[in-house]
């Protein structure tokens, strides 16, 4: 059944802000955003198509994914929307190409997979910082669509009703929460520490200042892994979706690995996570613009990549177990 715009709006999942804005024919004459889809499943490539349309967006072409693979040399649409939940070497190779293909213009696309296929699509596709989806259900795929839409130029966009403006401030919050977290790991040159209350006048005392160690090493991976434990631990006693904080999770498990010689894949960084892994991928760009993780492709095999913390990320990782041992605290 197609999704009015209204229920194109309002889709479920508490994550989900509402993009319910399309292109068209705009008042200023500008072309309207153009929309490829290249899915196999026929029932996904009509319920996808359905949404597009009415999200607004002109749908110029819906094909099995063969057809892409096939006639690489078609003009790409403004956004391409690819389904590739199983991958072989000819169609890393494929999309190895239309990744190229879109880094060089202005295509934008959007790549659902499965998790079994995760690794390898991150592999092949690190030129146009695609929007890769894990999974997704029809809300996280609406999601997506209006993200993606949401960069074009207003002049190519219809004019925003009042509904619309209400979901992009919602998308607004949305971006400054994971701003908020990010922004809360940026280094200080001191940190104010409250004192225990006094047991008699029963009022904090006054806050002093501790300087952070300039420099300072990681500690033990068998340290960050009883922490992490620790953290895992909660869930057997108080719901797990009330500690959910997957930026601190994986900042974590890359650190011990970096301690333990390791290289973490994408999918295995999506599981230290502990959400699902959409929302990781959505975390991880976010850490990536941080400049608190980076990509690192396998120097042996260019087909398989990993993620891995900063030098910066890691010295403050480092500085922050340096200032909680010398406090003598308790890492949960």
């Amino acid at each position: 059944m197609q999704l009015s715009k209204q229920g194109w709006a309002i889709m479920q999942g508490a994550e989900i802000a509402d993009f319910s804005y399309g292109v068209s024919s705009s008042a200023s004459g500008a072309r309207a955003v153009s929309l490829s889809i290249f899915v196999d499943r026929p029932p996904l490539r009509a319920t996808m198509r359905e949404d597009a349309i009415a999200a607004g967006v002109e749908v110029a072409h819906a094909a099995p994914l063969r057809e892409l693979m096939e006639n690489e040399g078609r003009p790409l649409a403004d956004v391409v929307l690819l389904d590739c939940p199983i991958v072989d070497a000819q169609a890393m190779a494929a999309l190895a190409r239309l990744d190229l293909r879109a880094a060089s213009g202005e295509t934008r696309l959007i790549v659902s997979t499965s998790v079994d296929a995760l690794d390898d699509v991150f592999a092949c596709m690190d030129m146009s910082s695609p929007l890769l989806l894990v999974d997704p259900n029809r809300a996280e795929r609406v999601m997506a669509l209006g993200q993606t839409l949401a960069g074009f130029p207003a002049a190519r966009l219809r004019e925003l009703s009042d509904d619309d403006r209400l979901m992009l401030l919602r998308l607004t919050e949305q971006v400054g929460q994971i701003a908020g977290h990010i922004d809360r790991l940026a280094p200080r040159e001191t940190t104010a520490v409250m004192e225990p209350r006094n047991s008699v006048e029963g009022r904090p005392v006054e806050k002093r200042a501790v300087p952070l160690a300039k420099s300072a090493s990681l500690p033990e991976a068998r340290l960050i892994r009883r922490v992490i434990r620790q953290r895992q631990l909660r869930a057997r006693f108080i719901e797990g979706e009330f500690f959910a904080d997957p930026a601190w999770d994986m900042l974590l498990d890359l650190a011990a690995a970096r301690v333990e010689g390791k290289r973490v894949a994408v999918t295995s960084l999506c599981i230290a996570s502990g959400v699902p892994p959409t929302t990781a991928l959505r975390w991880i760009g976010a850490l990536v613009q941080a400049g608190l993780f980076q990509r690192v492709c396998d120097e042996n095999d260019r087909r398989r990549a990993f993620i891995e913390l900063t030098e910066n990320a890691a010295d403050r990782i480092a500085r922050y177990f340096d200032e909680i041992s010398s406090l003598g605290a308790i890492v949960l």
